[in-house]
């Protein structure tokens, strides 16, 4: 192999290393958040740099299976979650 080609591959394994090292290093909260809406229940996960955003981020997946429909999506969204569990990570 090139001496290039290999500088290149290397280049590119390090700026693949830094994005995924700086996404990683900024999700700090992880939060788990289950809804009821529509006669179903639901739980999901998520991460995020602080925990209203991980509860939100959590909070809008879970809804997603549950509500048909952008007005449905909002009302959900919008609902007090059955449980909430928020870690640092």
């Amino acid at each position: 192999m090139k001496r290039g080609t290999i500088l290149v591959i290397l280049a590119v394994a390090a700026f693949v290393a830094l994005l995924l090292w700086t996404t990683l290093s900024a999700q700090k909260v992880e939060c788990e958040v289950c809804v009821e809406f529509g006669g179903g229940r639901n739980c999901a996960t998520a991460t995020a740099a602080d925990q209203k955003e991980a509860e939100q981020a959590a909070q809008t997946t879970a809804c997603g299976p549950l509500a048909q429909g952008m007005n449905a999506s909002i009302a959900c969204s919008r609902a007090q979650p059955v449980s909430r569990q928020c870690r640092t990570r």
